[in-house]
């Protein structure tokens, strides 16, 4: 006989296992899309920068689907520490280093680089140049080939007012507060 007692436990546990492997694909997908780091780079700079581009998008999605990028009530970027810290709706907390890549100022439309490479190209202009006039999503464009070279996790846009702080991190540690 079946007791709705054990309807109960046997709902639980197939929740529970419905619960496991969904975190389990969701592991899986977030694996898949930051081994997409290939280690030949394009020859051309918009090559370079497509590629790139589609790889952070692949990061992003997968962060945001593994353990919330998507919902973050706040975020601190600790320089002492060099650490990343975002906090989730639901209390969780992740932490990761991280590096700033620049700003960028939706009232002037400009981008500024937080360091200057004197080993790049210099007919790269927009590698080269301190600060120049262009839109966000060539701001994301910047973000996505410093997160390609430099071989991070993802990226993360911090709102500051008319300024976001574009800053790549890396593997994510995730607590309950």
């Amino acid at each position: 006989m079946h007791s709705p007692r054990a309807g109960q436990f046997q709902h639980y546990v197939l929740t529970s296992v419905n619960h496991i492997m969904m975190n389990l694909c969701l592991t899986l997908l977030l694996v898949m899309a930051l081994g997409q780091n290939e280690t030949r780079l394009p020859p051309d700079f918009a090559t370079l920068q497509k590629v790139s581009r589609e790889e952070l998008k692949l990061k992003t999605d997968a962060h945001a689907q593994v353990w919330g990028l998507d919902k973050i009530t706040r975020w601190d970027l600790v320089q002492d520490s060099g650490n990343l810290v975002f906090l989730l709706p639901d209390g969780m907390k992740a932490v990761c280093p991280a590096q700033i890549i620049g700003t960028y100022n939706s009232e002037d439309h400009t981008w500024l680089w937080a360091w200057a490479n004197p080993s790049i190209d210099e007919h790269i202009d927009r590698l080269t140049t301190r600060k120049w006039v262009g839109t966000e999503d060539d701001a994301w464009s910047m973000v996505a080939l410093a997160v390609k070279l430099c071989g991070e996790q993802g990226a993360y846009r911090g709102p500051a007012g008319a300024t976001s702080v574009f800053i790549a991190f890396g593997e994510i540690v995730l607590s309950k507060e």
